[in-house]
């Protein structure tokens, strides 16, 4: 017999068809278990892989790091703010020439009360009413030419906060939060600041939808200046911190094994986080909400009231890292002036121009407003005519604005945006968008592109589909960066 094996070497490279449905079989069975443990088939727990709060980079060069959106809520009026109309003198108590929607045909043409001036070495014209945020033109580009879906509150609300006017879908500080965590793991990563709050239907503003529910924002009432009230049950005034820490200990070791009975439920697991949160928040969140903290000086330049607090604590929490803060003028519709719009635009202007002309001079002297994207702007605009008089709302007045979302202002500065700039155009009475529109899926593709990502390749997988901030919309306006 000979010593040598004769069998063929080539045999066991072949298989059968049996054997090779049998292996792929086994091999998609596989891969399909692999996705339904996730971490655990790596040998990690849940709680340990990953922590949708902690700092990433994002996919694309970042020109802005943080944001902070200062949102006039109601609806302020472009012709009497950012957008001069003269030819509303000319016209004044006649019909404009312009074909108007049949809901929005109003009154005759109503001229601003309001006298406009140029400022900066752009000499971008600001109304009156705005002398300190006028100041800061040569940082700021304005968009004259935004426009909207619906002239009503709600959905507008919706569509700017959360990219959807009608679904409850995440609001862009949850996106944001999600694609960037926060510098601060001792402070939420978004906050709003709302005073007095909001009817539940509108706290929907700042939610997450379906991202994990620990990226949702943080409210916060300004109108309170104690801690224990601005964050409820922030202090345990009954147990020293190591006490707290081993009884937190606990209850995370048996949540955890509740957790994962439950398939790692997103809702059970960020009220896991949250406590954990809480906790830290406890002397971090002490110091980042008292503005006693800064000098007197400081306080004066913000001024008196409560936006002006408003906007000191914005500048810093964004100085303590936290990413998205969004400040709320007020509760319930404060800018909505249909009536005696002279006087209640005025007085809106007046609570809020120091303040927020403050908070960029402050930025600038810090260093900070290069890297930090401030936003100002509400859901929609008003009409360039009266608002003609209704029962029980207006009653017999003809001096205010009524909603309009065709064509209204917005202006950023900081944060990559090229200042002294105006873009975009409404047609000389100031109704419509026409130079340039950009819509509100635009302003949110080019807030993300600034934030570094593809708003087109920025998703989330929900129900079988891969959801974006701006659905299947939108395009960056690569003429407001610098």
């Amino acid at each position: 017999m000979s010593q040598y094996n004769h069998d063929d070497p080539f045999r066991d490279l072949f298989l059968s068809r049996r054997q090779l449905l049998g292996r792929m079989g086994n091999g998609f069975a596989a891969l399909g278990l692999m996705g339904l443990l996730g971490e655990t088939a790596l040998g990690q727990t849940p709680a340990k892989a990953y922590n949708p709060l902690a700092p990433h980079k994002p996919p694309l060069p970042a020109r802005a790091k943080r944001v902070i959106f200062l949102f006039m809520n109601g609806g302020p009026s472009q012709v009497d703010t950012f957008d001069p109309k003269p030819s509303l003198q000319k016209y004044a108590g006649q019909a404009i020439p312009l074909q108007l929607p049949t809901e929005r045909r109003t009154g005759a043409a109503l001229p601003s009360p309001y006298k406009f001036q140029k400022y900066g070495q752009s000499g971008i014209e600001v109304s009156e009413i705005f002398p300190n945020v006028a100041k800061h033109v040569d940082d700021m580009c304005v968009i004259r030419s935004m426009h909207a879906d619906v002239p009503n509150h709600e959905p507008s609300l919706m569509l700017m906060n959360c990219g959807d006017a009608r679904q409850i879908r995440p609001s862009m500080g949850s996106w944001v939060l999600y694609g960037l965590g926060t510098e601060n793991q001792n402070l939420p990563g978004y906050i709003a600041m709302c005073p007095g709050g909001f009817p539940i239907q509108e706290t929907q503003n700042w939610q997450a939808g379906f991202l994990p529910g620990v990226l949702a924002g943080t409210y916060i009432d300004p109108n309170q200046t104690d801690i224990d009230k601005i964050v409820e049950n922030i202090k345990n005034h009954y147990t020293l911190p190591s006490e707290q820490r081993a009884q937190l200990d606990l209850v995370q070791k048996l949540n955890q094994k509740h957790l994962a009975s439950r398939d790692h439920d997103p809702a059970l697991e960020a009220r896991i986080q949250s406590f954990e949160l809480a906790y830290r928040m406890q002397t971090e969140a002490t110091d980042a909400f008292d503005i006693g903290h800064e000098s007197q000086a400081t306080r004066d330049m913000y001024g008196p009231g409560n936006f002006a607090r408003q906007c000191l604590m914005a500048r810093r929490l964004a100085e303590r890292g936290v990413r998205f803060i969004q400040l709320y003028h007020g509760a319930g519709q404060p800018w909505d002036s249909h009536d005696d719009i002279a006087e209640q635009h005025r007085n809106l202007a007046h609570e809020s121009d120091q303040a927020i002309g403050a908070l960029l001079t402050d930025l600038k002297q810090r260093g900070m407003l290069d890297e930090t994207l401030v936003i100002w702007g509400g859901e929609f605009g008003r009409t360039p005519t009266v608002e003609l008089p209704t029962p029980g709302a207006n009653a017999g007045k003809m001096n205010g604005r009524d909603h309009n979302h065709y064509g209204f202002t917005y202006w950023m500065a900081g944060g990559g945006v090229k200042g002294g700039t105006v873009y975009g155009a409404t047609d000389e009475f100031g109704f419509r968008a026409e130079q340039n529109p950009v819509h509100v899926h635009d302003l949110h593709a080019t807030i993300l592109h600034l934030l570094g990502f593809d708003h087109t390749k920025f998703t989330y997988r929900h129900a079988g589909r891969d959801f974006r901030l701006t659905d299947v919309y939108g395009n960056v306006v690569h003429e407001l960066l610098a």
